[in-house]
């Protein structure tokens, strides 16, 4: 969900990797350990939740965040909290980063100190005031000074326990006084109205002007209307020495998109996309980006997604990978390296692989979590009671069961897998005429290597599980990892892959023609040209599932219409809800009876978060847990039903109640809707890529590696006019025709050079536009001061 600003999407997105925290305060009690978690916070708003890891002052968390931020925010902040044995839950501390200061610690791990929590630092919202300074004259004729102070409105208030009663005070404090009025309480709203006006009488200064007192640019005004943000109260009350609440550990990459309409990508995106006819392949944009960055897979990313959203991700990994394989001199290496080649297969198995590896791995996963299993087959850390082979037996199950679930998974293999993975066993076979198992390999090295294997040591980084396992589930999917990873590679010999005597051993279990055979014709079918799966469309997939709220939907004439926590499941054909996970559905909603999904204005029923699902009889009204989990379920069910035949235009964006719409007050409950229904999505269910911000993503790239692209330019001119030793810093390039690589060169510097351009004129027009103390940057908005200072100290780059 981007947030339109003066032409642009702006898109946010973070990604958060949760350490471990250390040196907690010790539980007041004889154990002295305690049972900890950790959010992650937009402002005050939870949006995920890690594990509890149980009786540590130091726990490990290792667990992996990503999301969409659909709104603004002032603070990342990360709460540290315990969990007694009676389930009550306690702050011990948080982290809060403000938003203009996540750049400074971008990609990088780093220890925050633990700061305490109390209610006057927990502080988010804006207030809306009006201020006026007049004269009047008093009986007595003396000229009287009074300050008239109109308080509006508040907006976005924290919600504390479920529940938001608020109120404002005006204090108008000076040497000699201080004196404080307030409002009336507004109950059970954040987004409270006052409309009240104060007066304070005041003694206007010898030096005295409006300029000195209230920093506008207005001359001679009788009256200010600002916006403030909320600040924390200094009581001073507490002197807490740093670090006596422990640290923790954390890496973040905050991410900021700010994107033009599509013509303004049209050069620059159209060198990328025919990048797969260039010869060389290497003298090509896509190409280029790659040996430019500093990691191939942060060229990788936004490549792989620009290209799978204009059907050109085949080619270009087919040509990449044939050039590739014309300079690796052993079949034993082939495809080994993190080249771009293999970064780019990495990043196209994760984004049109990910329903496949859920449906093929996901149900044997679950069981071996649930199951709990003993599988320790080293000697040295079997547990007392336990059985080698009894421990043995119960691995070599699980072993079977996994490799039995991939290699009769050929026919759900993603078509654009398949055609990436026959480019690799022709070039491959080509290449080696005499290796007759190359073809195999080229492949497996993929799909075991890359794509079953990491999946099934680490599920959580896949969404296979919620969270990391525990220790032993952890270290029972480690093995089978290590098993599944050596059946798939074909070795030669298997036994010797295997640094652990256990575990070569353990591998006799397997060492039988039928596993091989299997493999072998597992890697054929998925790297056969044209293979399809007839059934593919008609087998329901489960896109998303989990609790939320929602409002009854009163199908009964006198039925009761409150609110009730249901399980609810999204598939390609329907969408359900039931009590609990695993019970039949009490309600179905067909895809195709999807009119719109909308959002639920807050006022309708005071809750956050609310959506609406819109059927020809009924609005089902939807609560989720947070703005980005709503964010979620209403993308994918827009994005499922975008291509309804009778998918409305317009709708009613607050609850029908009382007899009325309240956003229009029409009385008829089938009165036709107020507000146009958002922009749509691609209707795609698999891939949601928008190929404008993927673009902006490798523009940003490309000017971030500017300097690079011009050493690459100096190294195709010296190897043009002769071929004789290099300087160092264009030894790293590969260029294997210098004069097609430079006209590429030259195209790319002028496609970014003219979207610098564009930027740098917006940004100036932001700043000249924008005042400050507007709703849009009201006072105290410091990441809109900072971006102030940064557009007058870096003036516009000009290529």
């Amino acid at each position: 969900m981007a947030v339109e600003e003066e032409g642009l999407r702006v898109f946010q997105s973070v990604k958060i990797k949760i350490g471990e925290a250390k040196n907690l305060p010790t539980y007041p009690g004889p154990n002295k350990m305690r049972d900890c978690y950790c959010t992650v916070n937009l402002d005050q708003e939870e949006v995920f939740r890690t594990k509890i890891v149980e009786k540590s002052l130091c726990p490990f968390y290792g667990e992996d965040f990503y999301c969409e931020i659909p709104r603004s925010f002032r603070h990342l902040s990360f709460y540290v909290f315990d969990r007694d044995v009676f389930r009550r839950d306690s702050i011990i501390g948080k982290v809060a980063i403000q938003k203009e200061d996540l750049q400074k610690y971008h990609n990088r791990d780093t220890w925050f100190q633990l700061q305490h929590v109390d209610a006057d630092s927990e502080v988010q919202g804006k207030v809306h005031l009006e201020l006026r300074l007049g004269e009047v004259i008093t009986d007595s004729g003396v000229v009287c000074h009074k300050l008239a102070v109109r308080i509006l409105e508040c907006r976005g208030l924290p919600i504390v326990n479920g529940q938001c009663d608020p109120y404002a005070t005006v204090t108008l404090a000076g040497p000699c006084r201080s004196e404080a009025k307030k409002t009336k309480v507004k109950k059970k709203t954040n987004n409270p109205q006052f409309d009240e006006v104060f007066y304070f009488e005041v003694t206007r200064p010898c030096s005295y002007s409006r300029k000195s007192h209230f920093d506008f640019e207005e001359e001679d005004v009788d009256k200010l209307e600002i916006r403030y943000f909320l600040q924390p109260r200094d009581n001073g009350s507490k002197s807490l020495k740093p670090g006596d609440l422990g640290s923790l550990r954390l890496n973040v990459v905050y991410t900021e998109d700010h994107v033009f309409s599509s013509d303004y990508y049209g050069p620059l995106r159209d060198l990328l996309l025919k990048s797969a006819d260039v010869e060389p392949v290497s003298a090509s944009a896509a190409h280029i980006l790659g040996e430019v960055c500093r990691e191939k897979q942060e060229a990788a990313v936004p490549l792989v997604r620009l290209l799978l959203h204009y059907g050109r991700v085949v080619p270009f990994i087919s040509a990449i990978a044939s050039a590739e394989v014309r300079r690796t001199q052993d079949p034993n290496t082939i495809f080994r390296g993190n080249s771009l080649t293999s970064k780019c297969i990495d990043e196209t198995m994760k984004l049109a692989g990910m329903h496949y590896l859920h449906v093929t791995l996901k149900p044997t996963i679950e069981e071996i979590c649930q199951g709990h299993r003993p599988c320790e087959i080293d000697p040295v850390r079997l547990k007392d009671g336990e059985s080698l082979e009894s421990n043995t037996e119960n691995l070599r199950q699980y072993v079977d069961r996994v490799f039995k679930v991939i290699t009769e998974s050929g026919m759900s293999c993603p078509t654009v897998m398949c055609d990436i993975f026959f480019s690799l066993r022709e070039a491959a076979a080509k290449r080696f005429q005499d290796d007759l198992d190359v073809r195999y390999t080229a492949v497996s090295s993929f799909v075991f290597l890359r794509f079953f294997a990491p999946a099934i040591l680490s599920p959580n980084l896949f969404q296979l599980t919620p969270h990391h396992t525990d220790p032993q589930t952890s270290r029972t999917l480690t093995l089978v990892s290590k098993t599944i990873q050596t059946l798939g590679s074909l070795s030669k010999s298997k036994s010797a892959s295997f640094k652990e005597s256990y575990m070569a051993a353990f591998y006799e279990f397997f060492n039988e023609q039928k596993y091989a055979d299997a493999v072998k014709n597992f890697l054929d079918l998925i790297s056969s040209s044209g293979r399809r799966d007839p059934k593919s469309v008609q087998q329901p997939i489960l896109l998303k599932e989990g609790f939320m709220i929602k409002r009854a939907q009163g199908r009964k004439r006198f039925g009761m219409k409150n609110f009730k926590k249901r399980w609810f499941r999204l598939t390609n054909h329907e969408f359900t809800y039931q009590k609990s996970k695993g019970d039949p559905p009490l309600c179905s909603i067909p895809l195709e009876n999807v009119l719109a999904v909308e959002p639920l204005e807050e006022e309708s029923f005071k809750m956050k978060n609310m959506f609406q699902v819109i059927q020809p009889e009924r609005a089902l009204y939807i609560q989720a847990n947070n703005c980005v989990e709503a964010k979620a379920w209403t993308d994918t069910l827009t994005k499922l039903s975008q291509s309804n035949q009778k998918r409305l235009t317009m709708y009613h964006p607050s609850a029908y109640l009382n007899g009325h719409w309240l956003c229009c007050r029409a009385s008829s409950d089938t009165a036709a809707g107020c507000s146009p229904c958002t922009g749509g999505l691609p209707a795609n269910i698999q891939l949601d890529i928008d190929g404008d911000r993927e673009t902006e993503r490798i523009y940003t790239l490309f000017s971030s590696y500017m300097r690079k692209l011009e050493q690459m330019q100096e190294a195709c001119g010296s190897r043009s006019v002769y071929d004789g030793p290099e300087q160092e810093e264009h030894a790293a390039f590969l260029i294997d025709d210098p004069r097609e690589t430079y006209k590429t060169l030259k195209l790319v510097i002028a496609g970014v050079g003219a979207l610098e351009r564009e930027h740098a004129q917006r940004r100036r027009d932001k700043v000249k536009k924008t005042k400050y103390g507007s709703q849009e940057h009201p006072i105290g908005d410091k990441s809109f001061q900072s971006y102030v200072q940064q557009q007058s100290e870096t003036p516009a780059h000009s290529m």
